[in-house]
């Protein structure tokens, strides 16, 4: 599978249109699962702006696509107790950006049934970044009503990658849909 730093899923019946589009920014590929191509861009936040910048030309130009969620942090696991562990290590990064802030971490999973639950691992991390936020001295808190930061989790089998997005940026980029 290709080294993916972007996840994009494409709606239903508009397949090969989605997959033609985001060729156009980065090298794309297909995947096991269900209306989901990975991408490898050059620059995550500059595959946002150029998407906004076609959507500006007409209101079809990228209707074909439901989500583009860029990924800055990324590793591999093999079991649910390596993915916890990595995970946290990756979001570990974060913790000066969320100091003082209202946040919460969405995961969207693709592998991994029966073994990793998107609800659960959201709710470890969360309660992992409060811990560590307090633990600091910079208590931050979860909300899911306009938080000031949203960090996405997206795994595809036994690749994670993960992304930091504050407000101004989730209003900016539609395409996240993080929620």
């Amino acid at each position: 599978m290709l080294d993916w730093n972007v996840v994009a899923t494409v709606r239903e019946g508009r397949y090969q249109e989605g997959f033609r589009l985001l060729r156009r920014f980065g090298q794309a590929a297909r995947t096991d699962y269900f209306n989901l191509v990975v991408l490898q861009a050059e620059d995550g936040r500059q595959l946002l702006d150029d998407l906004l910048e076609e959507g500006g030309r007409g209101p079809e130009c990228l209707k074909a696509l439901s989500s583009v969620v860029p990924v800055f942090l990324r590793f591999t696991f093999q079991t649910p107790e390596e993915f916890e562990e990595k995970a946290r290590q990756a979001v570990s990064e974060w913790l000066p950006q969320l100091w003082g802030k209202s946040f919460h971490l969405r995961m969207h999973r693709r592998g991994f049934k029966g073994k990793l639950s998107s609800l659960a691992e959201e709710q470890f991390l969360d309660h992992y970044l409060l811990q560590a936020l307090q633990a600091g001295g910079e208590p931050g808190r979860i909300s899911f009503d306009d938080p000031d930061v949203i960090i996405a989790l997206e795994t595809i089998g036994p690749r994670a990658g993960l992304s930091l997005w504050k407000r101004e940026e989730l209003g900016r980029y539609p395409l996240l849909h993080l929620d």
